[in-house]
C-alpha cells in the first residue's frame, strides 16, 4: 500500500509539471495572438489590393498572349507546404501534411521547420519568413513556370476562420486565370500585357506572405486552444490522482491500526 501511494505522488508531481508547462506555452501563444492577427489583416488588405489589379489586368485579351496565363492541360504542379515551426497545435500541422498527401505526384517547397524536417529540406522558420526572402522565391517559381518547367503552382496553407476554428486548403495562383471583371477607370501604361508581366513576381509574393500570415495566426490560436484543453485535462487528472491517494492513503491508515489492534489483543 505505501509503494502505491508513493507511485501516486510521483505521478501527481509529473501531471502538475505538464500543468505548468501548459499554463506557460498557453500563455505566450495568447502574447502572440494580437499581433499574429494584426499582420494577418494587413495581408488580406494588401492582396485584396493586388487580386483587384490582377482581375482587371487578366480581364484585357492581351493579356491572354502573356506566359503566365499558359494553360496547356499539363498536371506538373508546384505546391509551397506551409506548416509550423513547432507542435502542441492540436491537429494543425496534421490536417496540413494530410491535405498534402492528396498531391502524390507534386513537387514539394516546404516552409516551416515541420515541413521542412518531413520533406527533407533546408529548414526555414515559417514565422520569420519576409517579404525579402519570399521575392527571390517568387522570381525563381515565375522564370520555371514561362519556361514551361511546371504547370500550375498552389500554396497550401491554413486559413485562419476564428480562434477556435482553422481549415488547411490551397490557393491555386498559376496560371492566371481569365477574369471577366472589366474596369474602364483604371489604365494602365504602357499596356496590360506589360504591367501583368511585371508584376507577376510582386503577386506570387504577396500571396506568399499572406498565407504565410493567415497560416501563424491559425497556429498560435491552435497552439492556445490545444494548451488550454491539455489544462483542463491535466487539472481533471490530479484530481482524480489526489483522489486516489488520499483513498490509498487512508487505506493505508485504516491497515496500520487494524493491526495495531490486532497485535496488542493477542497479548
Amino acid at each position: 500500500m505505501a509503494g502505491n501511494t508513493k507511485e501516486l505522488r510521483v505521478r501527481i508531481k509529473s501531471v502538475t509539471s505538464t500543468l505548468q508547462l501548459t499554463k506557460a506555452m498557453g500563455l505566450v501563444a495568447s502574447s502572440k495572438i494580437r499581433r499574429a492577427n494584426e499582420a494577418m489583416l494587413n495581408a488580406r488588405e494588401y492582396t485584396d489590393s493586388l487580386e483587384q489589379a490582377i482581375a482587371s489586368l487578366t480581364s484585357s485579351l492581351e493579356c491572354l498572349k502573356s506566359p503566365f496565363m499558359r494553360n496547356d492541360g499539363g498536371n506538373r504542379t508546384r505546391l509551397i507546404v506551409i506548416a509550423g515551426d513547432r507542435g502542441l497545435a492540436g491537429g494543425y500541422n496534421a490536417n496540413v501534411f494530410k491535405l498534402a498527401s492528396q498531391y502524390p505526384d507534386a513537387e514539394i517547397i516546404p516552409l516551416g521547420k515541420r515541413a521542412c524536417e518531413r520533406y527533407g529540406k533546408e529548414v526555414k522558420s515559417s514565422e520569420k519568413y519576409y517579404f525579402a526572402d519570399a521575392y527571390p522565391l517568387a522570381e525563381e517559381l515565375c522564370r520555371d513556370f514561362s519556361e514551361g518547367k511546371f504547370d500550375r503552382l498552389g500554396i497550401l496553407y491554413t486559413e485562419y476562420i476564428s480562434v477556435m476554428a482553422n481549415e488547411a486548403k490551397i490557393k491555386w495562383i498559376l496560371p492566371f486565370q481569365k477574369s471577366e471583371k472589366q474596369d474602364a477607370s483604371v489604365v494602365f501604361e504602357p499596356d496590360h500585357l506589360t504591367v501583368l508581366n511585371r508584376v507577376a513576381k510582386e503577386y506570387v509574393a504577396g500571396l506568399l506572405i499572406a498565407a504565410l500570415r493567415e497560416s501563424f495566426a491559425s497556429e498560435v490560436a491552435a497552439r492556445r486552444m490545444a494548451m488550454d484543453s491539455a489544462g483542463k485535462n491535466a487539472k481533471q487528472m490530479i484530481e482524480d490522482l489526489k483522489l486516489e491517494y488520499n483513498r490509498a492513503r487512508q487505506g493505508a491508515i485504516t491497515q496500520e491500526i487494524t493491526e495495531i489492534v490486532a497485535g496488542s489483543g493477542n497479548e
